[in-house]
């Protein structure tokens, strides 16, 4: 593939499209990902462990909320 080619011929979705799709995706995985490390820390009684996790869990989400926001916007138009 050459670098003028997009991978939206291939799989039928633009690229910008499917990045976002991707980013969505990526973000909620992460998130789910991070409610396991969140409760072996917890077992562990590692507050400070629990308190990054919490915190980069909520970033995910929102990032999440961000990319679906504007999936929902463009998918609209």
């Amino acid at each position: 593939m050459t670098n003028s080619a997009q991978s939206g011929d291939i799989t039928g979705t633009r690229d910008k499209d499917y990045n976002l799709i991707w980013y969505v995706e990526s973000c909620l995985n992460n998130a789910l990902r991070l409610e396991t490390y969140i409760q072996d820390a917890e077992r562990e009684k590692d507050t400070e462990l629990v308190e990054l996790f919490r915190k980069a869990q909520a970033d995910s989400r929102k990032g999440a909320e961000m990319g679906k926001r504007l999936l929902r916007t463009r998918l609209n138009d």
